[in-house]
């Protein structure tokens, strides 16, 4: 047989035979005169013992030791079985979030625990823009990211605080406001958002969030000097600024 008749009586690519002469695990059989390979029945039956190996999962590095020695079978297949436990519990656990997602009906590219209750900002606050809510998204993303697990309870409990009945109308308000800072606003309508906020923040209490790291800091300044105009920045900079005061 040559390469070509051996690779289909085996239900291998000629590419996947060569392979396996490459990396030794099937050993190359003797050249007639012609330097064509000249295959045996018994290369044909190693070749489909590799192949069924192979579709069980074993790696090509395993198998070239499991063909010569009987006893390795019961460790590899030992180590085969615990690999593919641990991937049908991360496959199963990405189904549920899945689930979570197409329940909440929100963008898979967010934490199922912060993506519902975002979705409700989305959904109860029609006056914010497009890209305030996408500004939203993208640093609770980078928060989440940040923190530890600890850390992302605290964020979680702090955002389902915010989106409560009594509070996310008025956080939704002046969102909106903010939104609206632009080049002709005036210092004194910055101070008086200022001081609104914090007559909603004075009603924002969650005691398992705390403050984020020094670099994690610097990110979501870095990012708000990029998305944010100099009004918006200046805002920010001022409540950052009576927030430590205080």
């Amino acid at each position: 047989m040559n390469s070509g008749e051996i690779a289909r009586l085996a239900g291998v690519s000629v590419r996947t035979l060569r392979h396996y002469h490459q990396v030794g695990v099937l050993p190359e059989p003797a050249r007639r005169a012609n330097g064509y390979r000249e295959y045996t029945v018994r290369d044909l039956v190693l070749l489909l013992r590799i192949r069924r190996l192979a579709e069980l999962g074993i790696s090509l590095d395993e198998i070239r030791p499991m063909l010569r020695a009987t006893g390795r079978a019961d460790a590899v297949l030992d180590d085969l079985d615990r690999e593919l436990a641990t991937q049908i519990e991360q496959l199963t656990a990405r189904r549920e979030v899945i689930a979570q997602l197409r329940a909440a009906g929100t963008r898979p590219d967010l934490p199922p625990e912060l993506a519902g209750l975002l979705a409700s900002v989305d959904s109860d606050g029609p006056g914010l823009p497009p890209e305030l809510r996408e500004y939203d998204r993208e640093v609770m993303l980078l928060l989440h990211h940040r923190l530890d697990d600890e850390g992302r309870v605290g964020l979680t409990g702090l955002l389902r605080r915010v989106t409560s009945p009594d509070l996310l109308e008025v956080v939704t308000a002046l969102s909106a406001r903010f939104a609206a800072l632009g080049p002709d606003t005036a210092d004194d309508e910055i101070d008086q958002l200022v001081a609104d906020y914090h007559v909603a923040l004075d009603h924002l209490t969650y005691d398992g969030w705390k403050e984020v790291d020094f670099r994690t800091g610097t990110l979501l300044t870095s990012y708000q000097e990029m998305v944010f105009n100099d009004a918006q920045r200046a805002f920010l900079a001022r409540l950052a600024g009576t927030t430590r005061g205080e």
